[in-house]
């Protein structure tokens, strides 16, 4: 028999309180967010009070990973302390009718949880080829790989995913039956990433491989349904 049971929130932290019918608590939405991310914001605190930084971020199945120097701030309080991941990505601007009634469209995560280190090599390695393979797939194997010095200078960390929530918006605008009426325009005014043309190093000689090549025509797949 076929499960059609509806996902729920993961604890009370998680559970979207405000618009709550945006709600989504399904892997595969929160995996889609994470995967068009190359940012993340992570919320923290310490002796200076409350901070939150952007770093690049990747996803390997059921975690999130980051990584950075061994001397890192931001590493180091994540390893005390329980944090809150934020990923956000804007897809409108939506013009209502009514001044209260504009909105946005939008897809957004927030991941609850502790990070952990990468500890064996191994999974280092692996972590950070992956964090290659999302920038340009198939660069790995044409780059200088890194030394050991590097690796041992590099810490990298992951949180679960099996706490988080996401939120989505799309459509046109909510306006109140007696504001349809009114004289404006209304619709959504579309956001997206551009992809513009490769920019080479004056000093490469190299001809462009097919990831560079074509990197314009990968943002079609890419693009939110509004």
């Amino acid at each position: 028999m076929k499960d059609t049971a509806v996902p729920v929130p993961a604890s009370d932290r998680t559970r979207v309180r405000r618009i709550a019918e945006n709600a989504r608590y399904d892997a595969a939405t929160l995996h889609a967010i994470v995967d068009d991310a190359y940012l993340c914001h992570i919320a923290f605190s310490d002796d200076h009070g409350a901070h939150c930084i952007p770093t690049a971020c990747w996803r390997s199945g059921g975690h999130l990973y980051i990584h950075g120097s061994n001397g890192s701030r931001l590493l180091k309080q994540l390893l005390r302390q329980t944090c809150c991941v934020t990923i956000s990505h804007l897809d409108g601007l939506v013009l209502a009718r009514s001044a209260f009634n504009h909105s946005m469209n939008y897809r957004s995560a927030m991941v609850y949880g502790r990070f952990e280190v990468v500890e064996e090599d191994a999974g280092k390695h692996a972590a950070l080829e992956a964090l290659m393979e999302k920038l340009a797939p198939g660069r790995q194997a044409e780059i200088r790989p890194g030394n050991d010095k590097e690796y041992a200078a590099t810490t990298v960390l992951r949180i679960s995913l099996a706490e988080a929530a996401c939120k989505v918006r799309a459509g046109g605008p909510n306006d109140d039956a007696e504001d349809l009426a009114w004289p404006v325009w209304a619709g959504v005014l579309p956001f997206t990433r551009a992809r513009v043309a490769p920019v080479a190093d004056p000093a490469c000689a190299v001809a462009a491989p097919a990831y560079v090549r074509n990197w314009q025509d990968q943002a079609q797949a890419l693009a939110p349904i509004y």
